[in-house]
């Protein structure tokens, strides 16, 4: 498909493009992953787990989403 045709349905609207992304190929710039390793007590671990268990989440879920939103009051 050529990039004005696309554009088109994009801009119409009336159409659905989604068929024509290659979705396998999407990146988010600034959001690539990468490990570390980080040691807690284990109190704070118990703790973690509880509130994790209690919502319906990992606790490595957890972690990011209470790191993420404390970065952004940060800012």
């Amino acid at each position: 498909m050529k990039a004005e045709d696309f554009d088109r349905k994009f801009d119409e609207g009336q159409e659905d493009i989604i068929d024509d992304l290659d979705l396998a190929q999407i990146k988010r710039p600034g959001y690539e992953q990468r490990r570390i390793d980080i040691d807690f007590p284990v109190w704070m671990i118990e703790a973690l787990d509880r509130e994790a268990l209690r919502i319906g989440v990992s606790r490595q879920s957890i972690i990011k989403v209470w790191i993420a939103e404390r970065l952004e009051h940060a800012t």
